[in-house]
Order: structure tokens, then C-alpha cells, then sequence
């Protein structure tokens, strides 16, 4: 099965996740078919960008608890993204959810449609956004971090595009993303990657700096009895034990 699709118009290369069965989940498969595909636009000189979309109802839901990748992997999805010598736009017109911010907060740019929302549900499952705060503190309104990291809390793309999550909120998602990939057209592909390089360095030295810390933590959460107990209430579609 093909989880990612990628066609190619005047040098945007779109990347569409396609794994509906598990609402294009982060499984094995879907990161490492995900970071593959990232790897042909980069060596293609004939892509000056890449736009990261999905099709269904849900542009990633998280984690796939059935079928996760390591967590070196996904660590190593989010850098690429980041440090990929050219621009990458997420274009959402669906739900996003725990690890799927994370991918969403490692492009450049994000347009978010009216179908669009958005939630941290870790804290809920025993666990927290760990790995994700990677790519996710860097560009959040730090007071907007601390409540939807603790809370779960659901927001919509009006609020996303309001804490800096997404670039821009728009009821035409795709034509407010016009303008946006023709600017992209017009650059050069020297003046691409140096002015991204720029921008995205202070985030690098956090992956260096942080990446194994932070693996170490969401593997320690992972393992715990309140982890296994909240997992398995959001597979059994119930409460977990300690919801009051």
C-alpha cells in the first residue's frame, strides 16, 4: 500500500498522506515512506518546494498506537522537514492531534482550512508532548503552550493561526495558499535554502542539544502503568481510571 502520494506541478512537489484506515496516523510505514519521499524532492532540482497535505477528513492524528515507528524515526521526520534545503507548506484542511502538531509546527508554513482542528491529547493518554516540543515551543505563544499542553483542550484554526501554530486561516485553503507557493516560484533555489537555514538554526541546535533527552522521557511515559491505563481506555473508547 502506497501511504504517501507525491505529484509535482511548475516546482511545488505535494506529499499527500493517504493512510485513512488509521486516520494517516504516525505508523512505522507512514514515517518512513513520509521521510523517503522528503529525501527525492530534496535531491530533485526541479522541485523548488514542498507542500505537505492529506487526504479524508484528518491530516494526522498522532501517534499510531498499534503500529508506532521508533522514536528515533520520528525524531528523524521532524528534523528532515526542518533541515530540508527547501520550504515546506502544510496545507490542513482536517484534524490534527498530539505528534500531528508536531509535524504540522516542523514546515514553514501552514494554511489551515474551516474543516481544520486542532488538540495536545497526550496529558490526557498519561503521557506529554515530548518529542513534538522539538518543533512546537519554538513557534508557540508561550501561554497558549502552557494551556493546551495540559489541558487537551480542542481549537479550531482561527485560534491555531492566533498562537502562531498555522501561518494563515482561510475558508478557501487553497487559494490562500496561491500567493504563498508563487512567491516560492519566484525565489531562487540558493536564496530558498539560505534564507530557510537562517530561520530554522536555532531549532537545530534544540534537536542536537535535547532530541535524546527528550526520546529518553517519552520512552520512560510510554513504559508507565498510567500510560498503558490511558492507551488502553482510548483504544476501549472510555474514560481512564483517574478522570474525576
Amino acid at each position: 500500500m502506497t501511504l504517501i502520494h507525491t505529484a509535482r506541478e511548475r516546482g511545488i512537489a505535494t506529499l499527500t498522506l493517504d493512510s485513512p484506515a488509521n486516520r494517516n496516523a504516525l505508523s512505522a510505514a507512514l514515517v518512513a515512506g513520509l521521510r523517503a519521499s522528503l529525501a527525492r524532492s530534496a535531491a530533485d532540482e526541479t522541485v523548488r518546494a514542498v507542500t505537505l497535505t492529506h487526504t479524508g477528513t484528518t491530516f494526522c492524528a498522532g501517534a499510531d498506537l498499534t503500529a508506532p515507528p521508533e522514536p528515533e524515526a520520528f525524531v528523524g521526520l521532524l528534523r528532515d522537514i526542518v533541515a530540508l534545503p527547501k520550504p515546506v507548506v502544510a496545507r490542513v484542511d482536517g484534524h490534527v492531534r498530539a505528534g500531528g502538531l508536531g509535524l504540522l509546527a516542523a514546515c514553514d508554513i501552514a494554511a489551515a482550512g474551516p474543516s481544520s482542528t486542532f488538540a495536545l491529547t497526550e496529558s490526557r493518554l498519561g503521557l506529554a508532548p515530548a518529542v513534538v516540543s522539538l518543533t512546537l515551543l519554538p513557534r508557540l505563544d508561550r501561554t497558549a503552550a502552557h494551556r493546551y499542553y495540559l489541558t487537551g483542550e480542542r481549537f479550531d484554526a482561527a485560534e491555531a493561526a492566533r498562537i502562531s501554530l498555522v501561518t494563515l486561516a482561510a475558508e478557501d485553503v487553497d487559494t490562500a495558499l496561491l500567493p504563498v507557493l508563487e512567491g516560492l516560484r519566484r525565489a531562487s533555489p540558493q536564496g530558498l535554502a539560505a534564507s530557510k537555514e537562517l530561520v530554522t538554526a536555532t531549532v537545530l541546535r534544540d534537536f542536537d542539544q535535547y532530541a535524546e533527552d527528550l526520546i529518553a522521557r517519552s520512552a520512560a511515559l510510554f513504559a508507565s502503568d498510567e500510560a498503558r491505563e490511558g492507551m488502553t481506555a482510548f483504544l476501549e473508547r472510555r474514560d481512564a481510571a483517574w478522570v474525576r
